[in-house]
Parts: C-alpha cells; sequence; structure tokens
C-alpha cells in the first residue's frame, strides 16, 4: 500500500512491454494473473466506458476510522486494485507477474485465485484490526487515520506463501527465504517514502495466517467451490455454442443418437437385374455383381433384363467364389 501522493509519467509502456514479453514465453499461460494486471491497470486508466462504472480513488481510499464507522466495504476491499500514480502501479504489477506466474502455475489456476481473493480480504483485515489495536497504547503515529491503496499488501501475503515452498527458492543477503519479506518490509520502509508499513504488515501477517490454516483445515475451501462456480457460469456459453456448432456442421450425433452412417444403412437400392435389394453404401449388386446406376437403381453393360435364378447362381459363384 501507498499513501497520497501525486501521478507520475511514462512507465506503464515498461509495464506493458515486460509483461507481454514474459506471458508470451510462457507454455502455460497463467490466466488469473494477467486477469488482475489487466483488472489493476483498466482501473488506473479509467478508460471512457468504465469512467461512469468506477469510482474515483477518493471514494476508495483505505481509511480505518471511515471503514469502522460506516462499514464500508467498497473502502475495504477496492482499495487494494487503486494506485496513485504510475511508479506504483507499474512495481506493483511487476511484483504481480513474476509471484503469480510461478505461484498459478504450481497451484492450478482456480486454486490460485481461491488464495488472492482469500489474501485481498485477510490483508486488509489484519490491516484494520492492526490500526485499531493501536488506538489502545495511544501511538503518536494517527495509523487509524491513515489513507492509502494499493495492491502491495497482497504481494506481501503472497511473498510468504510464495517463499514458504523452498528455503532455497532466494536469499536477501544471505537470509533465507522464509524471512526474505520481513527484510524487504524494512528495507522499503527506510528507503521508499510514502509506503504504509501497516499495509505491508497486515499482507506479511495475512500470508502466515493463510499458509496456517491451509495446513490445518482439511475440509474444502469454500472460496475454490465459489469460483468454480463462477468459471462453470462464465464457460456455459461458449459450451452452448460449440455444442450447438456440432449439430449444425454435423459433428456428433443427430436426432435420437443415431449417425450418418446408422441412417445410410437404413436406405436401400434394387438390383434391375436380380431385384435383391442392396444397402445404399454399395456401388454393385452383392448377389449378382451388376453395378448400380445414378437413379438409385442398377445397370447391366447387357442393357436392363431379367436374369433366372441360374444365371444369378454363376455370378455369385464367379463374384464370391461361392
Amino acid at each position: 500500500m501507498e499513501r497520497g501522493g501525486r501521478r507520475g509519467g511514462g512507465m506503464l509502456g515498461l509495464l506493458l512491454v515486460q509483461a507481454v514479453s514474459e506471458y508470451c514465453r510462457l507454455e502455460r499461460k497463467p490466466p488469473v494473473t494477467a486477469g488482475l494486471i489487466a483488472a489493476n491497470t483498466l482501473i488506473y486508466l479509467r478508460p471512457k466506458f468504465l469512467h461512469q462504472i468506477l469510482p474515483s480513488i477518493n471514494q476508495v481510499w483505505f481509511n480505518p476510522y471511515l471503514i469502522l464507522k460506516h462499514k464500508d466495504l467498497k473502502h475495504f476491499l477496492l482499495s487494494a486494485f487503486y494506485h496513485i500514480n504510475e511508479p506504483h502501479l507499474v512495481y506493483n504489477m511487476l511484483s504481480l507477474l513474476w509471484k503469480g506466474i510461478r505461484l498459478e502455475n504450481a497451484m492450478g489456476s482456480v486454486e490460485y485465485a481461491s488464495m488472492v481473493a482469500a489474501l485481498v480480504g485477510m490483508s486488509q483485515g489484519i490491516t484494520l484490526l492492526l490500526s485499531k489495536a493501536l488506538l489502545l497504547f495511544e501511538y503518536e503515529r494517527a495509523y487509524y487515520n491513515e489513507y492509502s491503496v494499493g495492491f502491495s499488501g497482497v504481494l506481501f501475503a503472497m511473498k510468504v506463501v510464495l517463499y514458504s515452498q523452498s528455503d532455497d527458492f532466494t536469499n536477501v543477503h544471505g537470509l533465507p527465504s522464509r524471512y526474505a519479506a520481513w527484510a524487504e518490509l524494512i528495507l522499503v520502509q527506510m528507503f521508499v517514502p510514502g509506503v504504509s508499513f501497516l499495509g505491508h504488515l497486515g499482507g506479511i501477517l495475512a500470508g502466515i495466517l493463510y499458509l496456517y490454516l491451509k495446513s490445518s483445515y482439511s475440509g474444502p475451501n469454500p472460496f475454490m467451490k465459489i469460483i468454480r462456480g463462477f468459471k462453470s457460469l462464465l464457460s456455459w456459453p461458449f459450451i452452448s455454442l460449440r455444442n450447438s456448432r456440432n449439430r449444425v456442421f454435423g459433428r456428433g450425433t443427430l436426432g435420437h443418437g443415431e449417425s450418418r452412417e446408422t441412417r445410410n444403412m437404413s436406405i436401400v437400392w434394387r438390383c434391375r437385374e436380380c431385384t435383391y435389394d442392396n444397402l445404399s453404401l454399395l456401388s454393385a449388386c452383392e448377389m449378382c455383381g451388376t453395378e448400380r446406376d445414378n437413379d438409385g437403381l442398377s445397370s447391366s453393360v447387357n442393357g436392363t433384363r431379367n436374369i433366372s435364378l441360374e444365371e444369378v447362381r454363376q455370378r455369385r459363384v464367379q463374384r464370391f467364389g461361392r
């Protein structure tokens, strides 16, 4: 998270180039990560077709006092997806790109989406509780009245989850990866002005809490059920379109499960020579060998005539050896 500031410029091109190049070289494209980056970027850019729908940044600041006073979920949830300037957006989205690709490919898109949803709520909630708890100690800095926005709290939580997978995943000045998030928290607070210490701390604690709950709870993940249902809802029109195209163009079964081959098997043509009923798939009479003509009947080399049973028998012996 970052506290109020002014807009910068000229960095969105860097984000676009980096995101596209990183995304295109992947064998498996992570859709949730791409969607999160696109959503955060569109919210920041506020194009005309979304201008009337999206609330302004002044309507979604994360302010503990206002959230608790008015029980305002809009400030509580939407503030994570707003950024105050281009450097803030670009830094967070590049971090999301790097972490999201690895987590989504390792976890799968559905589980990864459920994790992000949980971390958004948990990081915002813990930050809210921390700011309220500090009032008990009469802490001199007014965290309770602080205004902040940004996805970095969730990114700190994702960092904890990612680094928990291996002690050797990365090192920060020789520290094991499990402490990397704490080291970054201190370094960012020391060298980057205007950041929300409490928002980043809340993200780290949310990541730790998520890992604890995941390891201790063996039941079904409610977020995954919701996301699978939402995924099925979104994919239903495409499945219906595909099925309708199969029916129109003849792919698959038609009618009461009757295939084209089955219908062809039920159509016969009668031989002019021996009056034997042959399947429509045959081009010559199965009984006497007379060729079929264009009108669905048979034609004889010697003209149309009725042949005797003995001649039919002889032709069949010559054709099939019996």
